[in-house]
């Protein structure tokens, strides 16, 4: 009588740990994927907190340097279009989703941004008025914070676009429509974050 073979030579085990690994292999990837996605999403939000807040600075910075400064009527004008220009870009950048869109809006809100600081810049009184100095600290730590968001979500992209590439993950990503994400790329010269008076002595 031929000898019994254990249950773990027989084909049909292997079989079973082949799919089961497989589908283990499955669950992992797709899992990792959706970790690196929601990571994303959430350096995005953080990317948008920072620009927001930086556009709610905006009018509280030039109501607080209006009620100081003696601004000749023309410059006054021009800081009051100045302010409302932010806060309609404000607005556009709330309402969009797109990333290339809101990026835009953005590099319009740096230039609109600096041309107010540089108005300011034109009356040296204001560096001594410690309600001015303080929303313009606030001003630059905001910068500071945007630059990091921005930096944190631009890798946050790379290492996910890099996974959905890679074989045999990327079989992965494909079969669950995985797609690639787009990274927050300003136009050129927005990488520099506009001057705040209170840093310039």
């Amino acid at each position: 009588m031929a000898e019994k073979k254990p249950f773990y030579l027989k084909p049909w085990v292997w079989i079973l740990a082949i799919v089961l690994i497989f589908a283990l292999w499955i669950i992992g990837t797709y899992n990792n994927l959706i970790s690196l996605s929601v990571g994303i999403d959430q350096s995005w939000a953080d990317v948008q907190t920072q620009y927001q807040r930086r556009f709610d600075l905006i009018p509280r910075l030039v109501n607080t340097t209006i009620a100081y400064a003696n601004f000749e009527q023309s410059t006054l004008t021009q800081v009051t279009q100045l302010r409302s220009q932010v806060g309609q870009l404000s607005t556009q950048f709330q309402s969009t989703t797109d990333v290339n869109q809101k990026a835009q809006i953005v590099t319009q809100a740096d230039s609109a941004i600096s041309r107010l600081l540089a108005i300011f810049e034109n009356y040296p009184q204001l560096k001594t008025i410690d309600a001015v100095r303080a929303l313009q600290d606030e001003l630059s730590g905001t910068e500071n914070r945007i630059a990091v968001a921005r930096m944190d979500y631009n890798n946050a992209v790379a290492s996910y676009n890099a996974a959905i590439r890679y074989f045999p993950a990327s079989l992965i990503a494909s079969s669950f429509g995985f797609t690639s994400r787009t990274y927050f790329n300003a136009t050129t010269g927005a990488e520099t974050a506009p001057n705040v008076p209170g840093q310039l002595v």
